[in-house]
Protein backbone atom coordinates (compact mmCIF):
# COMPACT_ATOMS: atom_id res chain seq x y z
CA UNK A 1 0.00 0.00 0.00
CA UNK A 2 0.99 3.46 -0.90
CA UNK A 3 -0.25 6.33 1.37
CA UNK A 4 -1.42 9.72 -0.74
CA UNK A 5 -3.33 12.37 0.37
CA UNK A 6 -6.00 13.81 -1.14
CA UNK A 7 -5.52 17.16 -3.78
CA UNK A 8 -6.56 20.38 -2.04
CA UNK A 9 -10.14 21.78 -2.94
CA UNK A 10 -8.60 23.90 -5.06
CA UNK A 11 -6.93 21.58 -7.22
CA UNK A 12 -9.83 19.59 -7.98
CA UNK A 13 -11.67 23.24 -9.26
CA UNK A 14 -9.03 23.89 -11.75
CA UNK A 15 -7.78 21.04 -13.12
CA UNK A 16 -10.23 20.48 -15.87
CA UNK A 17 -9.57 20.53 -19.41
CA UNK A 18 -11.47 21.41 -23.13
CA UNK A 19 -12.34 17.43 -24.55
CA UNK A 20 -10.02 16.87 -27.47
CA UNK A 21 -12.26 16.60 -30.76
CA UNK A 22 -10.56 13.71 -31.92
CA UNK A 23 -11.53 12.08 -29.14
CA UNK A 24 -14.99 11.99 -30.01
CA UNK A 25 -18.26 13.97 -29.73
CA UNK A 26 -19.17 15.09 -25.82
CA UNK A 27 -20.79 11.77 -24.40
CA UNK A 28 -24.36 11.50 -24.52
CA UNK A 29 -25.22 10.28 -21.22
CA UNK A 30 -23.40 13.01 -19.39
CA UNK A 31 -23.03 15.80 -22.11
CA UNK A 32 -19.28 15.99 -20.88
CA UNK A 33 -17.36 18.26 -23.02
CA UNK A 34 -14.52 18.70 -20.38
CA UNK A 35 -12.17 15.70 -18.92
CA UNK A 36 -13.19 14.63 -15.99
CA UNK A 37 -11.93 16.26 -12.26
CA UNK A 38 -8.73 14.37 -11.62
CA UNK A 39 -9.49 13.78 -7.64
CA UNK A 40 -12.74 13.01 -7.62
CA UNK A 41 -15.54 11.01 -8.69
CA UNK A 42 -16.94 12.67 -11.92
CA UNK A 43 -20.72 13.04 -12.12
CA UNK A 44 -21.28 10.91 -14.78
CA UNK A 45 -19.70 8.34 -17.55
CA UNK A 46 -17.41 8.64 -19.88
CA UNK A 47 -17.42 7.14 -23.66
CA UNK A 48 -15.39 4.08 -23.01
CA UNK A 49 -12.84 5.10 -25.96
CA UNK A 50 -12.83 8.37 -24.46
CA UNK A 51 -11.58 7.09 -20.98
CA UNK A 52 -9.27 5.12 -22.46
CA UNK A 53 -7.49 7.88 -24.64
CA UNK A 54 -6.90 9.77 -21.23
CA UNK A 55 -5.84 7.24 -19.48
CA UNK A 56 -3.51 6.01 -21.92
CA UNK A 57 -1.78 9.84 -22.56
CA UNK A 58 -1.11 9.99 -19.19
CA UNK A 59 0.87 6.78 -18.62
CA UNK A 60 2.56 7.99 -21.71
CA UNK A 61 4.93 9.88 -19.00
CA UNK A 62 5.90 7.14 -17.83
CA UNK A 63 9.53 6.05 -18.43
CA UNK A 64 9.98 3.15 -20.79
CA UNK A 65 10.52 0.31 -19.32
CA UNK A 66 12.57 -1.73 -21.37
CA UNK A 67 15.10 0.97 -20.95
CA UNK A 68 14.52 0.83 -17.25
CA UNK A 69 18.08 -0.27 -15.85
CA UNK A 70 17.32 0.12 -12.55
CA UNK A 71 14.19 -2.79 -11.99
CA UNK A 72 14.75 -6.27 -11.51
CA UNK A 73 11.32 -7.06 -12.64
CA UNK A 74 10.19 -8.80 -15.83
CA UNK A 75 9.95 -6.12 -18.26
CA UNK A 76 9.21 -8.66 -21.37
CA UNK A 77 7.62 -12.06 -22.30
CA UNK A 78 6.40 -13.65 -24.98
CA UNK A 79 2.82 -12.58 -27.04
CA UNK A 80 1.77 -16.18 -25.97
CA UNK A 81 2.23 -15.39 -22.52
CA UNK A 82 0.31 -12.22 -22.28
CA UNK A 83 -2.33 -14.17 -23.99
CA UNK A 84 -2.53 -16.63 -21.28
CA UNK A 85 -2.43 -14.23 -18.47
CA UNK A 86 -5.35 -12.22 -20.37
CA UNK A 87 -7.26 -15.57 -20.12
CA UNK A 88 -6.86 -16.29 -17.05
CA UNK A 89 -7.06 -12.64 -15.30
CA UNK A 90 -10.32 -13.22 -14.06
CA UNK A 91 -9.47 -16.53 -12.22
CA UNK A 92 -8.94 -16.08 -8.17
CA UNK A 93 -5.88 -17.58 -7.21
CA UNK A 94 -7.14 -17.85 -3.55
CA UNK A 95 -10.55 -20.30 -5.04
CA UNK A 96 -8.74 -23.40 -5.47
CA UNK A 97 -12.12 -25.24 -5.38
CA UNK A 98 -14.22 -23.43 -8.22
CA UNK A 99 -10.51 -23.45 -10.46
CA UNK A 100 -8.76 -26.47 -9.31
CA UNK A 101 -6.50 -26.50 -12.66
CA UNK A 102 -4.86 -23.33 -11.50
CA UNK A 103 -4.46 -24.67 -7.92
CA UNK A 104 -2.75 -27.42 -9.67
CA UNK A 105 -0.45 -25.79 -11.62
CA UNK A 106 0.59 -23.65 -8.45
CA UNK A 107 1.52 -27.25 -7.20
CA UNK A 108 3.40 -28.33 -10.22
CA UNK A 109 5.82 -25.02 -9.86
CA UNK A 110 6.07 -25.54 -6.29
CA UNK A 111 7.16 -29.23 -7.23
CA UNK A 112 9.58 -28.38 -10.03
CA UNK A 113 11.44 -25.45 -7.78
CA UNK A 114 11.96 -28.10 -5.19
CA UNK A 115 13.00 -30.72 -7.28
CA UNK A 116 15.53 -27.32 -8.87
CA UNK A 117 16.63 -26.68 -5.17
CA UNK A 118 17.57 -30.20 -4.74
CA UNK A 119 14.66 -30.98 -2.12
CA UNK A 120 11.89 -34.29 -2.43
CA UNK A 121 9.60 -33.17 0.41
CA UNK A 122 9.40 -29.57 0.12
CA UNK A 123 6.18 -27.93 0.53
CA UNK A 124 5.42 -24.02 -0.58
CA UNK A 125 3.22 -21.87 -1.88
CA UNK A 126 2.76 -18.98 -4.72
CA UNK A 127 3.12 -14.98 -3.40
CA UNK A 128 2.20 -11.77 -4.84
CA UNK A 129 6.02 -11.13 -4.94
CA UNK A 130 8.93 -12.20 -2.97
CA UNK A 131 8.81 -9.69 -0.35
CA UNK A 132 5.40 -11.49 1.09
CA UNK A 133 7.14 -15.05 0.39
CA UNK A 134 10.00 -13.54 3.01
CA UNK A 135 7.24 -12.65 5.12
CA UNK A 136 5.91 -16.06 5.56
CA UNK A 137 9.37 -17.16 6.01
CA UNK A 138 9.84 -15.07 8.87
CA UNK A 139 6.85 -15.93 10.20
CA UNK A 140 7.71 -19.30 10.48
CA UNK A 141 11.16 -18.86 11.58
CA UNK A 142 9.76 -16.85 14.48
CA UNK A 143 6.63 -19.87 15.12
CA UNK A 144 9.76 -22.19 15.80
CA UNK A 145 11.53 -20.48 17.53
CA UNK A 146 8.60 -19.84 20.09
CA UNK A 147 7.97 -23.37 20.41
CA UNK A 148 11.31 -24.14 21.20
CA UNK A 149 11.24 -21.38 23.82
CA UNK A 150 7.90 -21.50 25.44
CA UNK A 151 8.83 -21.10 29.17
CA UNK A 152 11.16 -18.45 28.34
CA UNK A 153 8.98 -15.79 25.33
CA UNK A 154 7.29 -13.41 25.89
CA UNK A 155 8.25 -12.89 29.30
CA UNK A 156 11.54 -12.76 29.30
CA UNK A 157 13.00 -13.29 25.65
CA UNK A 158 12.74 -10.39 22.89
CA UNK A 159 13.47 -12.56 19.59
CA UNK A 160 16.23 -11.48 16.91
CA UNK A 161 16.84 -12.20 12.91
CA UNK A 162 20.46 -11.32 11.89
CA UNK A 163 20.89 -10.14 8.42
CA UNK A 164 23.11 -7.76 6.53
CA UNK A 165 22.77 -4.10 6.62
CA UNK A 166 21.96 -4.81 2.48
CA UNK A 167 18.98 -6.43 2.94
CA UNK A 168 15.84 -5.51 1.16
CA UNK A 169 13.43 -3.23 3.23
CA UNK A 170 10.92 -6.03 3.19
CA UNK A 171 13.14 -7.90 6.22
CA UNK A 172 12.72 -4.46 7.72
CA UNK A 173 9.25 -4.18 7.75
CA UNK A 174 8.69 -7.65 8.65
CA UNK A 175 11.10 -6.89 12.35
CA UNK A 176 9.07 -3.94 13.08
CA UNK A 177 5.65 -5.48 11.84
CA UNK A 178 6.19 -8.96 13.99
CA UNK A 179 8.21 -7.18 16.75
CA UNK A 180 11.71 -8.62 16.17
CA UNK A 181 14.63 -7.04 16.91
CA UNK A 182 16.90 -7.05 13.73
CA UNK A 183 20.21 -7.14 14.18
CA UNK A 184 22.18 -6.15 11.02
CA UNK A 185 25.87 -6.07 10.47
CA UNK A 186 27.06 -3.18 9.06
CA UNK A 187 28.77 -2.82 5.50
CA UNK A 188 32.50 -2.41 6.35
CA UNK A 189 35.75 -1.95 3.75
CA UNK A 190 35.91 -3.63 0.62
CA UNK A 191 32.53 -6.38 2.69
CA UNK A 192 29.72 -5.22 1.44
CA UNK A 193 27.28 -8.24 2.45
CA UNK A 194 26.89 -10.48 5.63
CA UNK A 195 29.92 -13.44 5.61
CA UNK A 196 30.41 -15.78 8.75
CA UNK A 197 31.93 -14.63 10.92
CA UNK A 198 29.90 -11.25 11.07
CA UNK A 199 26.46 -13.43 11.27
CA UNK A 200 27.66 -15.55 14.18
CA UNK A 201 28.84 -12.63 15.89
CA UNK A 202 25.29 -11.00 16.39
CA UNK A 203 23.84 -14.90 17.00
CA UNK A 204 22.26 -15.67 20.51
CA UNK A 205 19.46 -18.02 22.41
CA UNK A 206 17.18 -15.39 20.71
CA UNK A 207 18.30 -15.19 17.57
CA UNK A 208 15.34 -16.97 15.40
CA UNK A 209 17.50 -17.39 12.08
CA UNK A 210 20.01 -15.40 9.72
CA UNK A 211 18.71 -14.38 6.46
CA UNK A 212 21.84 -14.81 3.85
CA UNK A 213 20.74 -13.32 0.34
CA UNK A 214 21.65 -14.86 -2.78
CA UNK A 215 22.09 -11.43 -5.17
CA UNK A 216 22.20 -8.43 -2.89
CA UNK A 217 20.19 -5.77 -4.89
CA UNK A 218 23.20 -3.32 -4.05
CA UNK A 219 25.82 -4.89 -6.12
CA UNK A 220 24.61 -8.14 -7.46
CA UNK A 221 27.17 -10.31 -4.77
CA UNK A 222 26.19 -13.93 -3.25
CA UNK A 223 26.00 -14.10 -0.20
CA UNK A 224 28.55 -17.43 1.32
CA UNK A 225 25.65 -19.46 2.40
CA UNK A 226 27.51 -22.34 2.96
CA UNK A 227 30.22 -20.49 5.07
CA UNK A 228 27.53 -19.22 6.76
CA UNK A 229 25.45 -22.49 7.50
CA UNK A 230 29.18 -23.90 8.35
CA UNK A 231 29.74 -21.41 11.12
CA UNK A 232 26.33 -21.97 12.63
CA UNK A 233 26.90 -25.61 12.71
CA UNK A 234 30.21 -24.42 14.86
CA UNK A 235 27.77 -22.53 17.06
CA UNK A 236 25.40 -25.21 17.63
CA UNK A 237 28.06 -27.60 18.97
CA UNK A 238 29.75 -25.09 20.82
CA UNK A 239 26.48 -23.03 22.37
CA UNK A 240 23.59 -25.26 21.63
CA UNK A 241 21.86 -22.60 19.49
CA UNK A 242 20.74 -24.28 16.65
CA UNK A 243 19.45 -21.72 14.14
CA UNK A 244 18.25 -22.07 10.45
CA UNK A 245 19.16 -20.34 7.97
CA UNK A 246 16.90 -19.17 5.15
CA UNK A 247 17.96 -17.59 1.80
CA UNK A 248 16.49 -14.52 0.58
CA UNK A 249 16.93 -16.18 -3.25
CA UNK A 250 14.13 -13.02 -4.85
CA UNK A 251 16.88 -13.15 -7.79
CA UNK A 252 19.97 -15.86 -7.15
CA UNK A 253 17.79 -18.69 -6.36
CA UNK A 254 16.51 -18.47 -10.12
CA UNK A 255 20.21 -17.69 -11.49
CA UNK A 256 22.48 -19.78 -9.22
CA UNK A 257 20.97 -23.27 -10.22
CA UNK A 258 21.26 -22.47 -14.27
CA UNK A 259 24.85 -20.68 -14.31
CA UNK A 260 26.79 -21.73 -10.56
CA UNK A 261 25.48 -25.83 -10.60
CA UNK A 262 28.29 -26.48 -8.33
CA UNK A 263 27.44 -23.68 -5.84
CA UNK A 264 25.69 -25.32 -2.52
CA UNK A 265 23.27 -22.46 -1.18
CA UNK A 266 19.64 -24.60 -1.56
CA UNK A 267 17.96 -27.36 0.73
CA UNK A 268 21.16 -29.62 0.05
CA UNK A 269 22.61 -27.79 3.35
CA UNK A 270 20.51 -29.00 6.22
CA UNK A 271 20.49 -25.56 7.92
CA UNK A 272 18.87 -24.11 5.27
CA UNK A 273 14.55 -24.18 6.42
CA UNK A 274 13.52 -22.11 3.38
CA UNK A 275 13.99 -20.44 0.21
CA UNK A 276 12.14 -17.52 -1.40
CA UNK A 277 12.28 -16.36 -5.05
CA UNK A 278 10.62 -13.67 -7.13
CA UNK A 279 8.97 -14.93 -10.13
CA UNK A 280 8.70 -11.69 -11.47
CA UNK A 281 12.07 -11.41 -11.71
CA UNK A 282 14.75 -13.45 -13.19
CA UNK A 283 11.99 -16.02 -12.94
CA UNK A 284 11.12 -13.98 -16.00
CA UNK A 285 6.75 -13.54 -15.73
CA UNK A 286 5.53 -9.97 -15.22
CA UNK A 287 5.03 -8.29 -11.75
CA UNK A 288 2.55 -10.43 -9.53
CA UNK A 289 4.00 -13.73 -8.45
CA UNK A 290 6.99 -14.45 -5.82
CA UNK A 291 7.26 -18.36 -4.27
CA UNK A 292 8.43 -19.45 -0.66
CA UNK A 293 9.47 -22.74 -0.29
CA UNK A 294 10.28 -24.73 3.50
CA UNK A 295 12.50 -27.82 3.62
CA UNK A 296 9.62 -30.55 4.84
CA UNK A 297 6.58 -29.91 6.75
CA UNK A 298 8.16 -29.48 9.54
CA UNK A 299 9.85 -26.51 8.79
CA UNK A 300 6.51 -25.13 8.50
CA UNK A 301 4.52 -24.89 11.25
CA UNK A 302 1.05 -26.65 10.96
CA UNK A 303 -0.95 -24.02 13.10
CA UNK A 304 0.14 -21.21 10.48
CA UNK A 305 -1.68 -22.90 7.61
CA UNK A 306 -5.23 -22.14 7.79
CA UNK A 307 -7.74 -24.28 6.82
CA UNK A 308 -10.79 -22.51 5.59
CA UNK A 309 -14.06 -23.55 4.01
CA UNK A 310 -14.46 -20.88 1.87
CA UNK A 311 -16.28 -21.10 -1.69
CA UNK A 312 -17.47 -24.53 -1.38
CA UNK A 313 -14.45 -26.03 -0.19
CA UNK A 314 -12.04 -26.75 2.20
CA UNK A 315 -8.78 -24.75 1.60
CA UNK A 316 -5.33 -24.89 3.10
CA UNK A 317 -3.92 -21.49 3.30
CA UNK A 318 -0.49 -19.48 3.72
CA UNK A 319 -0.58 -15.93 2.94
CA UNK A 320 -0.74 -12.43 4.22
CA UNK A 321 -3.30 -11.21 0.83
CA UNK A 322 -6.28 -13.34 -0.03
CA UNK A 323 -7.85 -12.54 -3.06
CA UNK A 324 -5.32 -12.31 -6.33
CA UNK A 325 -5.66 -12.90 -10.22
CA UNK A 326 -4.48 -16.65 -11.18
CA UNK A 327 -2.55 -15.12 -14.29
CA UNK A 328 0.71 -15.18 -13.32
CA UNK A 329 1.13 -18.23 -11.34
CA UNK A 330 -0.25 -19.67 -14.94
CA UNK A 331 2.22 -17.50 -16.53
CA UNK A 332 5.08 -19.03 -14.62
CA UNK A 333 4.19 -22.52 -15.53
CA UNK A 334 4.14 -21.42 -18.82
CA UNK A 335 7.77 -20.18 -18.91
CA UNK A 336 8.88 -23.11 -16.95
CA UNK A 337 7.49 -25.95 -19.48
CA UNK A 338 8.05 -22.99 -22.55
CA UNK A 339 12.03 -22.90 -21.77
CA UNK A 340 12.92 -26.14 -19.27
CA UNK A 341 16.36 -26.12 -17.57
CA UNK A 342 18.08 -25.68 -21.01
CA UNK A 343 15.90 -22.57 -21.99
CA UNK A 344 16.48 -21.20 -18.79
CA UNK A 345 20.34 -21.76 -18.61
CA UNK A 346 20.87 -19.69 -22.18
CA UNK A 347 18.54 -17.11 -21.36
CA UNK A 348 20.54 -16.54 -18.00
CA UNK A 349 23.86 -17.25 -19.72
CA UNK A 350 23.01 -14.55 -22.02
CA UNK A 351 21.84 -11.89 -19.66
CA UNK A 352 25.07 -12.61 -17.95
CA UNK A 353 26.98 -12.27 -20.93
CA UNK A 354 25.88 -8.72 -21.48
CA UNK A 355 26.27 -7.67 -18.02
CA UNK A 356 29.90 -8.99 -18.10
CA UNK A 357 30.55 -7.11 -21.45
CA UNK A 358 29.45 -4.27 -19.97
CA UNK A 359 31.07 -3.88 -16.84
CA UNK A 360 34.29 -5.03 -18.94
CA UNK A 361 33.88 -2.11 -21.12
CA UNK A 362 32.10 0.69 -18.01
CA UNK A 363 35.66 -0.14 -15.76
CA UNK A 364 38.02 0.24 -19.24
CA UNK A 365 36.18 3.99 -19.48
CA UNK A 366 39.00 5.32 -17.23
CA UNK A 367 36.54 7.67 -15.52
CA UNK A 368 34.81 4.50 -13.11
CA UNK A 369 35.99 1.83 -10.69
CA UNK A 370 34.06 -1.68 -10.22
CA UNK A 371 32.73 -2.43 -7.44
CA UNK A 372 31.44 -5.75 -9.09
CA UNK A 373 31.67 -7.65 -12.09
CA UNK A 374 27.77 -9.26 -13.15
CA UNK A 375 29.42 -12.15 -12.39
CA UNK A 376 27.10 -13.34 -9.78
CA UNK A 377 23.99 -11.87 -10.90
CA UNK A 378 23.82 -10.22 -13.91
CA UNK A 379 24.11 -7.06 -12.02
CA UNK A 380 26.93 -5.01 -11.51
CA UNK A 381 27.65 -1.59 -9.49
CA UNK A 382 30.60 0.78 -9.98
CA UNK A 383 31.36 4.47 -8.60
CA UNK A 384 33.57 7.15 -10.11
CA UNK A 385 37.33 6.57 -9.93
CA UNK A 386 39.59 8.73 -7.78
CA UNK A 387 41.08 11.56 -10.13
CA UNK A 388 37.13 12.13 -11.21
CA UNK A 389 36.25 15.94 -10.01
CA UNK A 390 34.48 17.44 -12.06
CA UNK A 391 31.13 15.43 -11.58
CA UNK A 392 29.58 12.48 -9.21
CA UNK A 393 27.22 9.36 -10.04
CA UNK A 394 24.43 11.70 -9.37
CA UNK A 395 25.30 13.83 -12.42
CA UNK A 396 26.02 10.60 -14.48
CA UNK A 397 22.35 9.22 -13.30
CA UNK A 398 20.57 12.47 -14.31
CA UNK A 399 21.90 13.20 -17.52
CA UNK A 400 21.40 9.47 -18.96
CA UNK A 401 17.86 9.90 -17.52
CA UNK A 402 17.46 13.13 -19.94
CA UNK A 403 18.27 9.99 -23.15
CA UNK A 404 15.56 7.40 -20.90
CA UNK A 405 18.13 5.66 -19.47
CA UNK A 406 17.16 5.04 -15.57
CA UNK A 407 20.00 4.24 -13.92
CA UNK A 408 19.89 4.55 -9.83
CA UNK A 409 22.73 6.34 -7.90
CA UNK A 410 22.55 5.85 -4.05
CA UNK A 411 24.95 5.67 -1.15
CA UNK A 412 25.44 2.36 0.58
CA UNK A 413 24.10 1.72 3.88
CA UNK A 414 26.40 1.84 7.44
CA UNK A 415 29.03 2.05 7.71
CA UNK A 416 29.67 2.99 3.99
CA UNK A 417 27.63 5.98 3.43
CA UNK A 418 30.85 7.63 2.15
CA UNK A 419 30.28 5.39 -0.89
CA UNK A 420 28.07 6.33 -3.72
CA UNK A 421 27.74 3.56 -6.74
CA UNK A 422 25.68 3.44 -10.20
CA UNK A 423 24.06 0.30 -10.68
CA UNK A 424 23.19 -2.01 -13.77
CA UNK A 425 20.32 -4.30 -13.96
CA UNK A 426 20.68 -6.67 -17.09
CA UNK A 427 17.29 -9.00 -17.82
CA UNK A 428 16.04 -10.54 -20.61
CA UNK A 429 15.12 -8.93 -23.33
CA UNK A 430 18.12 -5.98 -22.77
CA UNK A 431 19.99 -7.36 -25.81
CA UNK A 432 23.71 -6.59 -26.58
CA UNK A 433 22.23 -4.51 -29.12
CA UNK A 434 20.79 -2.17 -26.89
CA UNK A 435 24.06 -2.42 -24.05
CA UNK A 436 25.97 -1.02 -27.34
CA UNK A 437 23.29 1.91 -27.62
CA UNK A 438 23.57 2.75 -23.99
CA UNK A 439 27.55 2.37 -23.97
CA UNK A 440 27.38 5.14 -27.04
CA UNK A 441 25.12 7.09 -25.07
CA UNK A 442 27.30 7.28 -21.56
CA UNK A 443 30.45 8.06 -23.52
CA UNK A 444 28.97 11.00 -25.54
CA UNK A 445 27.65 11.94 -22.16
CA UNK A 446 30.84 11.53 -20.48
CA UNK A 447 32.69 14.11 -22.62
CA UNK A 448 30.32 16.96 -21.25
CA UNK A 449 30.66 16.06 -17.76
CA UNK A 450 34.17 16.32 -17.90
CA UNK A 451 33.60 19.57 -18.76
CA UNK A 452 32.15 20.43 -15.83
CA UNK A 453 33.49 22.61 -12.93
CA UNK A 454 32.29 20.06 -10.24
CA UNK A 455 29.42 18.35 -9.52
CA UNK A 456 26.18 19.40 -9.83
CA UNK A 457 25.33 17.91 -6.01
CA UNK A 458 21.95 16.16 -5.25
CA UNK A 459 19.20 18.72 -3.93
CA UNK A 460 18.58 18.48 -0.43
CA UNK A 461 15.94 15.73 0.70
CA UNK A 462 15.78 14.67 -2.51
CA UNK A 463 15.36 10.23 -2.45
CA UNK A 464 18.22 7.94 -3.86
CA UNK A 465 16.94 6.59 -7.49
CA UNK A 466 17.82 3.18 -5.55
CA UNK A 467 14.93 0.59 -6.28
CA UNK A 468 14.60 -3.05 -5.27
Amino acid sequence: MTLHKGAPQADRKHTRHPVNPFYGEADPVSGMETSPPRHALPEGPLAPHAAYQFVHDELMLDGNARLNLATFVTTWMEPQAGVLMAECRDKNMIDKDEYPRTAELERRCVAMLADLWHSSDAVGCSTTGSSEACMLAGMALKRRWMRRNADRYPASARPNLVMGANVQVCWEKFCNFWEIEARQVPMQGDRFHLDADSATALCDENTIGVVAVLGSTFDGSYEPVADICAALDDLHEKKGWDIPVHVDGASGAMIAPFLDPELKWDFQLPRVASINTSGHKYGLVYPGVGWALWRDEEALPEELVFRVNYLGGDMPTFALNFSRPGAQVAAQYYTFLRLGRAGYRAVQQATRDVARSMAERIGSLGDFELLTRGDELPVFAFTTAGHVTAYDVFDVSRRLKERGWLIPAYTFPPDREDLSVLRIVCRNGFSQDLADLFLSDLEELLKELREQRGPLGRPENEATAFHH
